[in-house]
């Protein structure tokens, strides 16, 4: 019987509670909503939740503002998904109060601008993804109070550069998503106050340079991403401070020439690529640098078969770093070497032209 009563209970706090488009299920122990709203044709968000939803589904509807104390009903939510909406905006106090809050799921909308303080009560807030939006423009301002943020994507908007201080109050930020902006360039103090890093994607942008010592404040960086810019240049000093760094993926980019001590700030480095560049020959002192090299990406690149290149081809055959597309690596120049793969030429007979 009393099953039956608590059975009662249970199905009419739900009734009462769910909104009305939604599907809502609750857990036990302890006890806590989840709210189901995906694609259910919604112009807004929900008014009335159950004041114990921990987790709320509303990607695929039609929602386009945010009202100020949009949360306010649900104190106890930790997971929000808004991604695939039409939302433009949000009140600066949409999320007021949400200090439970881990995850929110923006991806995907029509946001052009941030609110100042927006998030500032997402105290807790771990993941805030923001890809495939209409950003154009971050500042300091924008990130107040997320000091617990591990995550965040900016992927896919409309970012054309970056101001000092962008990221700064996010002292407990790993990993940074910057892809497939518009990105030209960005302050030597863009990346100020990000000393937890570990992971910055910054690939297919318009990058020209990295700015000497811009990336100094990421001493925990492991892995930097920079494919498919526009770099023509790379030195020592645009690397300084990566200690730690492990992984820099440079593919699709207009590197010509490479110092000798290019890599002398990044004593880790464990793998490289480099494929889809402009370079012509390498001094092989440059990989004598990384010693804990293990893959190595060079194809695609116009390389020069002359005495320049001589230290590299020796450098190609005794290391036991693994040379992806081995067979790819082949001359562009001279005539009579065209097609050669590099790990056979014999290098004393390397001349250089008079």
């Amino acid at each position: 019987m009393a099953y039956f009563i608590w059975l009662m209970l249970v199905t009419a706090w739900v009734v009462q509670a769910c909104p009305n488009a939604c599907k809502c299920s609750r857990k036990s122990g302890p006890r806590r909503s989840e709210v189901n709203c995906h694609k259910r044709g919604l112009r807004a968000f929900p008014a009335k939740l159950p004041s114990d939803t921990w987790i709320i589904r509303l990607g695929e509807n039609d929602i386009t503002h945010l009202k100020a104390n949009t949360l306010k009903a649900a104190p106890k939510i930790e997971n929000i998904n808004l991604e695939q909406n039409s939302i433009k905006s949000f009140h600066p106090q949409a999320f007021s109060g949400a200090t439970q809050l881990m995850l929110l799921n923006l991806y995907g909308n029509r946001i052009t601008n941030l609110p100042q303080r927006g998030f500032q009560d997402l105290l807790n807030l771990r993941v805030l993804m923001l890809g495939q939006n209409e950003i154009f423009l971050v500042k300091p301002e924008m990130f107040v109070g997320m000091r617990n943020l591990s995550d965040l994507d900016l992927s896919l908007n409309a970012l054309t550069m970056l101001p000092p201080n962008a990221f700064r109050p996010l002292i407990a930020l790993k990993v940074l998503d910057l892809s497939l902006n518009r990105l030209q360039r960005f302050s030597p103090k863009a990346f100020n106050g990000l000393q937890q890093l570990m992971f910055l994607n910054m690939d297919n942008n318009s990058l020209k340079m990295v700015p000497a010592g811009s990336l100094k404040p990421l001493r925990s960086l492991e892995m930097l991403v920079l494919d498919n810019n526009l770099l023509s240049t790379l030195s020592p000093s645009a690397l300084e401070g990566l200690s730690r760094l492990q992984e820099l993926h440079l593919r699709n980019n207009q590197l010509a020439h490479l110092p000798p001590d290019v890599f002398r700030n990044t004593p880790e480095l464990s793998q490289l690529a480099l494929s889809g560049n402009h370079l012509q020959t390498v001094d092989g002192n440059v990989f004598s640098r990384t010693p804990d090299m293990k893959k190595l990406f060079l194809h695609n690149n116009p390389w020069l078969c002359d005495c320049n290149i001589r230290s590299m081809v020796q450098w190609l055959k005794r290391t036991k770093c693994n040379l992806s597309s081995r067979e790819a690596l082949r001359c562009e120049s001279p005539h009579e070497l065209r097609n050669k793969k590099l790990i056979n030429l014999q290098t004393e007979k390397l001349l250089c032209a008079a």
